[in-house]
């Protein structure tokens, strides 16, 4: 049994505390509204103010944030003055590992490239900018592993479901990168398992699937088992663009439970 913070137990937080706890460890989270999880030890903080943890030891942290909005403002208080604000709060406690969640927005290609975790990162867009100044605060201070996850998607997420109902059209040649939300909570899981039996974790994994696609092609998919007409096509205008390879958590030996968006979609739509 581990003692266990996570810092930041939104959806992927509160399913991974349930997962921890599970497992038998002694798991604390953080949340800034008061929030109930069985089994779960909650503590009620905002990480963008100093604050402090009574808890008496800690053997693992997971620092899973969001900001309140998406302006660069709210990035810099949550990644940056959180992080800070993180790192006084663990002074007290002789940590095994830390576990940072990111973002494949740190990648800044546009062509449909190939990346992975030793491609340079070089974001165009602030949040990406912001998550790079984030993550090398985090193995400045911690040792500790960094998580970059693509597009979250599951029950409650339906962002693209709701695109294929409104008819919008879509960009060709938009390659995506996606994981499901138990996926997420799952690799997390795993990476801690891993560092208790003895195996030397990098300080970098991508989070995706096996199945980086284009855009369209997952509309398409949902246009069709919803029996609605296909979505408009258009040529696109650049952005982010790229397909994300996940070789090295699958060398590790993670298995996902949901492959592809056909598997992950097609519960949901069920």
């Amino acid at each position: 049994m581990a003692n266990i913070l996570i810092v930041g137990c939104g959806d992927v937080g509160s399913r991974l505390a349930l997962l921890l706890a599970s497992d038998g460890h002694n798991v604390y989270g953080v949340r800034r509204s008061a929030h109930v999880l069985p089994n779960v030890t909650m503590l009620q903080a905002d990480i963008s103010q100093p604050f402090s943890l009574p808890i008496a030891e800690l053997d693992y942290v997971y620092i899973i944030l969001s900001p309140d909005s998406s302006n660069q403002a709210a990035y810099e208080q949550t990644f940056i003055d959180g992080v800070n604000h993180i790192r006084t709060a663990l002074e007290p406690y002789s940590l095994k590992h830390v576990f940072f969640v990111s973002s494949t927005s740190v990648y800044g290609e546009e062509d449909g490239q190939w990346v992975g975790e030793n491609t340079p990162t070089h974001p165009q867009g602030f949040n990406g900018q912001v998550l790079c100044a984030a993550e090398q605060l985090v193995q400045q201070y911690w040792l500790s592993s960094v998580v970059r996850f693509g597009g979250i998607y599951g029950e409650g997420r339906l962002r693209l479901i709701r695109w294929v109902e409104s008819g919008k059209p879509v960009n060709v040649g938009q390659w995506t990168n996606r994981i499901h939300v138990a996926d997420a909570a799952g690799l997390l899981a795993f990476l801690l398992k891993q560092h208790q039996q003895g195996r030397e974790l990098e300080s970098c994994y991508v989070g995706v699937d096996d199945y980086p696609c284009l855009q369209d092609e997952v509309l398409d998919w949902i246009a069709q088992e919803l029996d609605l007409p296909p979505v408009a096509k258009v040529q696109g205008l650049g952005g982010a663009n790229r397909r994300i390879r996940n070789n090295r958590i699958k060398e590790l030996g993670y298995r996902f439970l949901y492959p592809s968006f056909r598997e992950g979609y097609g519960k949901m739509l069920r």
